[in-house]
């Protein structure tokens, strides 16, 4: 392991095809589409902006660097079509200029960042894709809601398909995410019937991938870098709760496909192989060649105990599934946390 995942990122995103100029005597090409991503200096956001780049799009990524990265910002500043406007949405969101989509994934995603920024996450999915939603509207442009699967809660439906409405604690240590979600989709559906702005919701699942946060307390991080330094796996409750995993890639395919489809959604996007939490440790321990122990911990109030999608939906009406199998994506991930670790040190 140890191959460094971000110059062939870079790469990639620089070498989108820029846009076609005119030509005297004939027609001039349609412009790209130019796409607004906020939270797009976070993970999932930077990866969505590094595939709109190589389609061919002009990306205007907003942040406020509460949970982004500036190393993101600086790495797709390098591309002639990237821009980047620091803001926090929860104030305004006004982006000059043309507007085709508005990518809305800005929100704490991990539990120890909403945990530690509870009002800025119920803002963000409230106040924040309000503001979102407007920008929308008044340009005409798609919009695409980054919701979650932590809309269906600890789910008494297995798998969890877009029909189900869940199982939530409103007033739980996860109810700040969950529900600010789950407010997120309600407004975005109320925009689509009441103002007729194209909307579409994405639920999504289990991601992870080369860029995450090693202290954002979310498992694969944790496990990773617990592995690969020697220390004690801890897994929380006696392992045997269920992830459904999608290497995140396949994610941003899966929201290029929906923004692209007109499809309102919900759509879930996530991994079908189911596996448990305790598979998942060993599984990290033989990829890294660790010989970590596993330790067990306390099981966090709410935690869902089995979670995987029912992804007929997207399988139908946007020919998508996940391509990049499980042990590949860990293999992928374990090699960049590796580098990671060998730079730090």
């Amino acid at each position: 392991m140890g191959q460094d995942a971000t110059p062939a990122l870079r790469q990639q995103a620089q070498s989108a095809a820029p846009p076609v100029e005119a030509v005297a005597g004939q027609p001039r090409e349609r412009s790209p589409q130019r796409v607004i991503v906020t939270g797009g200096a976070g993970f999932l956001g930077a990866w969505l902006c590094r595939q709109l780049l190589r389609d061919g799009c002009e990306v205007v990524a907003v942040d406020n660097f509460v949970t982004g990265s500036q190393s993101v910002v600086d790495e797709l500043a390098a591309h002639p079509a990237f821009t980047f406007v620091q803001a926090d949405i929860t104030q305004a969101l006004d982006v000059p200029g043309r507007v085709d989509q508005v990518m809305h994934l800005a929100s704490p995603a991990s539990p120890v960042h909403y945990a530690a920024l509870p009002v800025e996450t119920m803002l963000v999915g409230s106040v924040g894709t309000m503001n979102a939603l407007d920008l929308a509207q008044a340009h005409g442009a798609r919009f695409v809601l980054a919701s979650t699967s932590e809309v269906y809660g600890d789910p008494l439906v297995h798998p969890q398909p877009e029909t189900y409405w869940g199982n939530v604690n409103p007033v739980g240590p996860r109810s700040v995410y969950d529900e600010s979600k789950r407010f997120a989709e309600a407004l975005t559906m109320a925009y689509r019937t009441s103002r007729g702005v194209d909307t579409g919701i994405a639920r999504i699942f289990n991601t992870y991938g080369p860029g995450m946060r090693a202290d954002d307390g979310r498992m694969i991080p944790a496990f990773m870098t617990q592995a690969l330094k020697g220390e004690p796996i801890t897994v929380t409750g006696d392992g045997s709760q269920t992830r459904s995993l999608c290497f995140v890639s396949d994610t941003t395919e899966g929201l290029r496909a929906l923004a692209a489809s007109g499809h309102p959604g919900p759509v879930n996007l996530g991994g079908t192989q189911e596996v448990t939490v305790l598979e998942l440790a060993r599984t990290v321990c033989r990829l890294a060649g660790s010989t970590s122990s596993i330790t067990f911990v306390d099981l966090p109030e709410d935690d869902p105990r089995v979670r995987r999608p029912d992804t007929s939906r997207a399988e139908e009406l946007l020919g998508w599934r996940p391509r990049v199998g499980v042990e590949e994506g860990l293999r992928r991930t374990l090699d960049w946390f590796e580098d990671q670790l060998r730079s730090a040190a």
